[in-house]
């Protein structure tokens, strides 16, 4: 298994598009090195913005034949370990105890918190359920604000990966795991990249879980969120296919 964290970290008033151009070709230089030295390996990504890195590291596989969907993996588990975190102070639970799924990408409007699929079940008014969903998408810039400077969202992001590399290891160990990841998914239409649920186990993704009911508001930002995650996904494809000029 080969996990990628490599890349520079956001700055205060920066976005994960602002780090591009740097991580993306970090990424394109890594996924070459891994299809020459482990073909096979499980490649999970943490390097911004996912929703590039992950379509990249794709085209990249496709160029030199050892593209295999089912073990390419976007790590957005931190999503969901902050959505279970405030999930969890407002039901005065452990977050371990909760669970909050996120799909749909890994920055700003495309993270989609389906808090109305929470278990235990969240009651929030509309205006509550908004103001949530808006914290669980810009946690990371409240994080990199309240650092000034010094870094971002390093320590948990460090746990989001353990979290998500153990569920990996079980998983090539025999375990039959449901977990979520951003993945090659033809799930939503005119989006072949989307964090969904899934199931794992020692192949690597086995299925693609179906979404699930949706409310009204998650039905909206759902329909908000494609353009965005379209683009973000054309970046990273383009990236490699027309790859910029080299800077003399």
């Amino acid at each position: 298994m080969v996990i990628i964290p490599a890349g520079v970290p956001r700055k205060p008033g920066m976005t994960r598009d602002d780090l591009f151009n740097i991580n993306a070709g970090i990424v394109k230089g890594l996924c070459e090195a891994i299809s020459k030295e482990c073909p096979n390996a499980w490649v999970a990504i943490i390097s911004n913005p996912v929703n590039s890195t992950v379509p990249i590291a794709s085209e990249v596989f496709k160029a030199n034949g050892t593209y295999d969907k089912t073990k390419l993996f976007g790590v957005t588990t931190l999503d969901i370990v902050r959505a279970n975190t405030f999930a969890g102070e407002i039901l005065g639970k452990d977050p371990k105890d909760v669970s909050v799924p996120v799909v749909g990408g890994h920055a700003g409007i495309t993270i989609l918190p389906l808090l109305s699929q929470s278990e235990p079940k969240l009651s929030l008014s509309s205006e509550e359920a908004a103001k949530l969903t808006d914290r669980i998408q810009n946690a990371g810039t409240e994080v990199v604000n309240a650092k000034a400077g010094a870094g971002s969202a390093t320590l948990s992001m460090a746990y989001a990966a353990y979290k998500f590399a153990d569920t990996c290891l079980r998983a090539m160990s025999g375990e039959n795991i449901e977990t979520i990841a951003y993945i090659d998914s033809n799930l939503v239409e005119g989006l072949p990249f989307y964090a969904s649920k899934i199931k794992i186990g020692k192949n690597g993704i086995e299925e693609i879980l179906p979404l699930g009911p949706m409310n009204d508001m998650e039905k909206k930002n759902f329909e908000n969120l494609k353009q965005e995650l379209k683009g973000s996904i054309d970046k990273g494809i383009n990236f490699v296919k027309n790859p910029p000029a080299p800077k003399m």
